[in-house]
């Protein structure tokens, strides 16, 4: 996997993001890029974290996207701070749902919420970005 950086993340460390299919079998490249960053950002602490938001955000994705392609990027707005971009090509925002207990999906952004600092959802010309924001130690 090749991972395209840019140097638009803060204090110069570079942005990690990459291009997938838009489908549940992206999650794992996706895993991957995200414990690529946090391993190059000596955040290896955030990875479980980053990981199960990331597989999160691609499944909701997969499931309520009709577009070919999504993309991921993988930022640190401040020394402490990972911030974890899906991009899709829908306009619907996430909704969180209530699932019940023997329900096999609705919990996504449940587990989001409860592993990020803050999640949400922005509003693009083409689509949507759905980010999670991790928080680790700030002394680390």
């Amino acid at each position: 996997m090749t991972v395209s950086e840019s140097v638009t993340g803060a204090r110069d460390h570079p942005d990690y993001s990459r291009t997938l299919p838009c489908a549940a079998e992206s999650a794992e490249d996706a895993r991957y890029l995200v414990r690529t960053a946090l391993r190059a950002w000596g955040l290896e602490q955030l990875a479980d974290d980053g990981a199960l938001v990331v597989t999160e955000l691609v499944a909701n994705a997969a499931r309520h996207t009709r577009g070919r392609l999504i993309r991921v990027t993988i930022s640190r707005p401040a020394h402490a701070q990972v911030r974890i971009d899906v991009v899709d090509r829908s306009k619907t925002r996430p909704e969180r749902r209530h699932a019940g207990e023997l329900a096999e999906c609705g919990r996504g952004l449940n587990l989001v919420e409860a592993l990020t600092a803050r999640w949400g959802t922005d509003p693009l010309p083409f689509g949507k970005r759905v980010w999670g924001l991790l928080e680790g130690d700030p002394l680390a």
